[in-house]
């Protein structure tokens, strides 16, 4: 028997660094998918197989998940050990993912793939709502990331359009635009905790400009998501490079960031950094009269791709 589930990966359309301080954010799903598939195994361990390696521990070592060398497998380990506990069962648990998205470029692959693995390993039991898969993919999350805030594993669980901010948590943002953005990868390495880090520091000796940014990006958010609502390309275009233009000014940009935000302008609705910035990816927003000059003109300086919003969410095959 065979358990086979997916999920989406996903975009920060606005508010990214500016939502850890009180603001608003607006993510969406994008159709590149992760897909766990899991069965039982006679070998009394849990093994896990990706394109980025190999890992498997005994079942009498899931207690000690500090023995995981590769850190980011340890999530899924922690699904399979909660799901052996819960079951009392004694056999082993294969999981093997296969990704449509680039990994460790702020497009939420890690998210993705706990909620895959998550609905896969206990749908060798039985299915779980989609509630209770993305409860217990950001527990897993929180096994690498303790302050993960559970944003990216929920837009990737529902799909769609959100709202998010650590007051109010999550609002769906009544919208049914096939919303077209082509993804380009900077081929830069970034941190995500380090940038995170250097924009709290940034924050601290900038305290006046700061909350004028942060002003600034609430009216953008408010803005794009009326823009989203009306479905205005032009105007939510131009919210996008308005939003890079604050992500520049806390120093999360880079040179080459730049260059590719620049020559997206010239032909797509806008652009801007998605995720942590320090390398990583920048979306533009284009449709079918100018999606092919963006792409050509960007594949010049960059791997890219084009991406839509994903509506459906967590899938079980």
């Amino acid at each position: 028997m065979k358990s086979i589930a997916s999920a989406p990966g996903k975009i920060i359309l606005f508010g990214e660094h500016f939502v850890v301080y009180g603001m608003k954010a607006v993510l969406c799903s994008i159709d590149k998918r992760i897909t766990a598939t899991s069965q039982f195994i006679d070998e009394k361990v849990i093994r896990i197989r990706s394109s980025l390696g190999e890992s498997e521990i005994s079942i009498d070592s899931l207690d000690n998940l500090g023995k995981v060398q590769q850190k980011f497998m340890k999530p899924f380990f922690y699904v399979a050990q909660k799901a052996i506990k819960e079951n009392s069962i004694k056999n082993g648990i294969e999981i093997v993912l296969e990704s449509e998205i680039p990994p460790g470029v702020g497009l939420g692959s890690s998210s993705a793939a706990c909620v895959a693995v998550t609905a896969s390993v206990n749908g060798l039991f039985s299915k779980l709502s989609k509630k209770d898969v993305v409860k217990i993919a950001i527990q897993a999350e929180r096994t690498i990331f303790e302050q993960n805030s559970g944003a990216d594993s929920s837009v990737s669980t529902f799909g769609g359009l959100v709202s998010y901010d650590l007051k109010n948590g999550f609002g769906d943002i009544t919208s049914r635009n096939d919303l077209n953005f082509i993804i380009s990868n900077s081929a830069q390495v970034h941190n995500t905790q380090d940038v995170v880090r250097q924009v709290r520091i940034f924050k601290e000796k900038n305290e006046d400009l700061f909350n004028r940014l942060c002003r600034e990006e609430t009216d953008i958010v408010d803005d794009a998501t009326s823009s989203l609502k009306e479905n205005d390309l032009h105007k939510l275009g131009s919210l996008m490079l308005k939003n890079h233009d604050l992500l520049k000014q806390i120093g999360v940009s880079t040179e080459k960031i730049d260059l590719l935000v620049h020559e997206a302008k010239k032909t797509s609705y806008g652009a801007k950094i998605t995720g942590a910035g320090g390398g990583g990816c920048i979306i533009s927003l284009v449709d079918n009269s100018n999606s092919e000059d963006t792409l050509n003109n960007l594949r010049k300086i960059s791997d890219c791709f084009v991406t839509k919003i994903d509506y459906s969410g967590l899938r079980y095959s």
